[in-house]
């Protein structure tokens, strides 16, 4: 009789336990994520794809910039030879809400340099856009992509 009072006591506290460690790896798995800005940059008057499509020229190695506040460069990547770029930022160094409202992509690389008859000085700017979550085994990415890119003559 003592050891079913012990094995009911016992399964007893696993099952109240089982929720709370379920909870605790709730709240780390929250904690883990990541946040992933990606795009692709074309080599178009605007940066963004043109209206033949997938047959518009890309950009490669074209330097974006992240840019917050008064123009803080806070994280940089190149594009790769297929025009895209990624930016991995971490979650506890950035709130999404302040990323959204008071950051930009910033291409300064001239447009000449992908065609020679597009504009040698001025630079491409984008906001940014949130266009979900994406889980990664135990992370919790939020991806964020250029909102569309605009020609700015004097940056």
């Amino acid at each position: 009789m003592a050891f079913k009072s012990v094995l009911f006591v016992s399964l007893l506290i696993a099952a109240m336990a089982a929720p709370i460690a379920e909870a605790q790896l709730g709240l780390i798995s929250g904690l883990l994520g990541l946040i992933r800005i990606q795009g692709t940059v074309f080599c178009t008057a605007n940066g963004n794809m043109g209206v033949n499509g997938t047959a518009t020229p890309i950009f490669p190695n074209a330097l974006v910039q992240l840019r917050c506040g008064n123009g803080n460069v806070v994280s940089t990547s190149t594009t790769n030879g297929s025009g895209i770029f990624s930016i991995l930022l971490d979650p506890i160094q950035f709130l999404l809400s302040s990323l959204l409202s008071s950051c930009n992509l910033v291409v300064n690389t001239p447009l000449a340099s992908c065609n020679a008859s597009l504009p040698s000085i001025g630079g491409l700017l984008s906001p940014l856009q949130f266009i979900g979550n994406t889980l990664a085994g135990l992370l919790n990415v939020a991806n964020i992509i250029p909102a569309g890119f605009q020609f700015l003559p004097n940056l």
